[in-house]
């Protein structure tokens, strides 16, 4: 895989984050708050992981993470001031 294709799958792995983060916030907030994040957001997050995977070669979806680092970096970490047993 050459570095432009690792730009552009971790760019498109934001831009999904990115929008189930816009579209999402209150079940984000709210599975925070109740420590069920990603149970609360399983459909969202695997049509996400579904639309990225049709995207980028098998390559990279088998061999990177890109697709979790985005869902932690753009809709978890953003949400550190939600008041919530785990942190």
């Amino acid at each position: 895989m050459t570095e432009e294709e690792r730009t552009k799958a971790m760019r498109l792995a934001r831009a999904i984050a990115s929008d189930i983060s816009l579209y999402n916030e209150q079940k984000i907030v709210r599975g925070i708050e109740q420590d069920n994040l990603f149970e609360t957001l399983k459909d969202e997050i695997e049509e996400g992981r579904e639309l990225f995977k049709s995207r980028v070669s098998k390559e990279i979806f088998t061999r990177t993470n890109f697709f979790d680092r985005a869902i932690v970096d753009v809709i978890i970490k953003p949400k550190g001031h939600v008041k919530s047993k785990i942190w």
